[in-house]
């Protein structure tokens, strides 16, 4: 057999058996539910700065976000995956937030590289990396599978140190991606505007425990231990409290829509807006795809979310001409591209990948976001 297929088939695998188990949809007698997962824990220290440790940091965190989850949204159920110093394998956190059927699963870690200067948080949505930077932070996330007993049966013969293991989240079609995005953008931009972080924005990577959830479901790295500052501040009471409350506002806001079905709505451009920046636009920039068919369904390529309101211009997007924004709630997100054809959009996505290397492929109904594997599945034949 050779090496091709071998990899192929472990993909597949591994695919079947991280599929997420379905879980009912709200009812008036179940609450609104949000786990929350504080990263390592016990033997697993995670990132160590000094005597910083990350799995103190996110703990804390953990337990004061669920605590100010519990004083202003009193109608909404919080569970932990460990409120104390234990050590939790992967696999049983995401079987925690599935059993108690959850609506939202954050998975709380602080990050480090080998460059002290780099600085700022991030949040990721499950999908395939787009740069090996994204690579190297699932890498670091995924391997305390490595400290469980028999992890090589119970991962299918996952190895989180290769590369070629990450080929599976190639084919992910993940049913709660829309929804991932929005918290996480929502926690993005609350860590700008409230807690003053830089923001290093949404992301995607291959993380098993986010693979293995059946909700909308996001991981945060709260900053980096690896920079002196960031990692004093993520160590005070008053860092965690901030970080803490700004997760917090990004739920509230977030559960706040899903209250209220709030609709995605086309915002239009005026012309005060497109006299606020210039920059110098590329000389060549790709031209957007555009194939209608007789179906509102249709694929688009979001290039950002966030909470700042950007003309659509192409100098606020490196030359690319014809980028739409869609607003919900406090969010802004921006769309390039919109064909029924998921070959041409791939193509495109290709296209501006060097541009914007996080870009990635979404679908839509008329203006509602579906996930991909539904869009294909209506236009088949």
């Amino acid at each position: 057999m050779n090496t091709s297929l071998k990899i192929y088939l472990t993909s597949f695998l591994i695919l079947i058996l991280f599929a997420p188990v379905a879980h009912a949809k709200n009812t008036p007698d179940k609450p609104f539910t949000v786990i929350i997962d504080p990263g390592h824990g016990g033997k697993d220290p995670g990132a160590v700065f000094k005597q910083i440790k990350e799995k103190d940091i996110v703990l804390n965190i953990g337990l004061k976000l669920g605590q100010y989850i519990k004083e202003n949204l009193p109608d909404v159920k919080v569970v932990y995956t460990r409120d104390k110093d234990v050590f939790v394998p992967l696999h049983r956190r995401a079987d925690i937030a599935n059993k108690s059927k959850a609506d939202l699963f954050i998975s709380l870690h602080a990050n480090y590289c080998g460059t002290p200067a780099i600085t700022g948080t991030e949040t990721f949505v499950l999908g395939l990396h787009r740069t090996e930077e994204n690579l190297e932070v699932a890498k670091k996330e995924n391997a305390v599978i490595l400290m469980e007993d028999d992890y090589s049966s119970t991962y299918q013969g996952f190895d989180p140190n290769s590369s070629e293991s990450y080929i599976m989240f190639e084919m992910v079609q993940d049913e709660h991606l829309t929804q991932s995005i929005d918290v996480a953008a929502a926690i993005q931009g609350q860590f700008k505007n409230r807690a003053g972080r830089k923001d290093r924005g949404v992301k995607q990577a291959g993380f098993l425990v986010l693979r293995r959830t059946s909700m909308p479901s996001v991981l945060v790295e709260a900053g980096f231990l690896s920079n002196n500052g960031e990692a004093n501040y993520m160590k005070s009471s008053t860092g965690q409290s901030h970080l803490a409350s700004a997760i917090y506002r990004a739920v509230r806001d977030y559960k706040k829509a899903i209250d209220n079905k709030s609709n995605y709505k086309l915002v239009a451009q005026t012309t005060q807006e497109l006299a606020q920046e210039t920059i110098k636009q590329p000389e060549t920039p790709p031209t957007p795809t555009v194939k209608t068919s007789n179906t509102d369904i249709f694929f688009s390529i979001q290039l950002a979310a966030s909470g700042k309101k950007l003309a659509t211009a192409p100098y606020n997007f490196k030359g690319l001409k014809e980028v739409q924004r869609k607003q919900v709630q406090s969010i802004y997100k921006y769309y390039y591209g919109k064909t029924s054809s998921f070959e041409s959009i791939k193509q495109l996505r290709n296209q501006v990948k060097s541009l914007y290397p996080d870009a990635f492929i979404v679908a839509f109904e008329g203006e509602k976001p579906i996930s991909i594997n539904k869009a294909l599945r209506k236009l088949k034949p």
